[in-house]
């Protein structure tokens, strides 16, 4: 693991702020929060999509800053508005960790520090050095390292994983990056990586420890199914975007008002906060 003390010491302390997209995770949200390294982040943003169980009653008691959706927005639709608030607060590095348990959120400092080191604008936090001892799926498995490979190809990188819930973004990145015109569904995750990659940004990874359990979030097979036929829908969009046979709004450079609205805090949300 990363000295943190070392890696803060040596130069200007970013303001990292950490980010929950969560939907019925009150039985392992503390558990999540109680796990970042002390001194890591400087603030933890929950963003609730309508959980039907204590999930805000949770987030409040632990003195989190949390935002209710009025209506359900979906996966994507959640971290749309986590992103926007992050960088209302003024963060300079944004880390998504989902407050389901199922990553190890004691590698916060290892996943921000090649970023803190400008040696990247995009961290991902890959399992797949655990993937047999995290528990992970078999089909789950196969279709990550199919995915993964296809994404290499199409992207030019060579990373291990795309499909992480765990990841790091550089402030700038994300105020530059049009991913308000994303879905709201899973294959945003895959969306804003593409338009990473897109405008330049550069990519490390990390491996990181993490669980599958009963109370971890996770989706059914069916829908797995329509994820990965999305991601594949999705790099063809790319490869055609950069051969200049279409012109996807998803991969035009950000228009000015929109970099204004990600930066104000008075701009409208979609979420109200408690």
């Amino acid at each position: 693991m990363a000295d943190w003390k070392k890696i803060t010491a040596t130069m200007p302390a970013p303001k990292i702020v950490a980010i929950m997209p969560a939907y019925n995770a009150g039985r392992t949200l503390e558990q999540t929060v109680r796990e970042i390294p002390e001194g890591s982040v400087h603030e933890c943003i929950v963003v609730d999509d309508v959980s039907a169980d204590p999930t805000v009653e949770i987030a409040r008691k632990l003195g989190l800053r949390v935002f209710l959706h009025r209506e359900n927005q979906g996966y994507g639709g959640n971290q749309k508005t986590c992103y926007v608030e992050a960088l209302k607060t003024g963060a300079d590095i944004v880390v998504m960790l989902h407050p389901d348990y199922q990553y190890d959120p004691k590698k916060i400092p290892d996943l921000v520090r090649p970023i803190v080191e400008d040696r990247a604008d995009l961290v991902l936090g890959s399992r797949m050095a655990y993937a047999l001892t995290g528990g992970m799926p078999f089909y789950k498995r196969l279709a990550n390292r199919f995915l993964t490979w296809c994404e290499n190809k199409v992207f030019g990188l060579q990373l291990s994983e795309y499909h992480t819930g765990f990841r790091a973004f550089r402030r700038s990145l994300l105020e530059t990056t049009p991913f308000l015109l994303n879905s709201n569904d899973f294959i945003f995750d895959q969306e804003i990586v593409a338009q990473a990659v897109w405008f330049g940004a550069r990519l490390q990874e990390i491996s990181v420890p993490h669980r599958y359990f009963p109370e971890a979030s996770t989706i059914g097979f069916g829908r797995s199914v329509r994820y990965g036929l999305g991601v594949l829908a999705l790099l063809a969009k790319f490869f055609l975007n950069r051969k200049g046979m279409i012109n996807s709004r998803l991969f035009r450079p950000l228009h000015h008002a929109y970099s204004e609205v990600l930066s104000d805090p008075g701009a409208e949300s979609p979420a109200t906060r408690t």
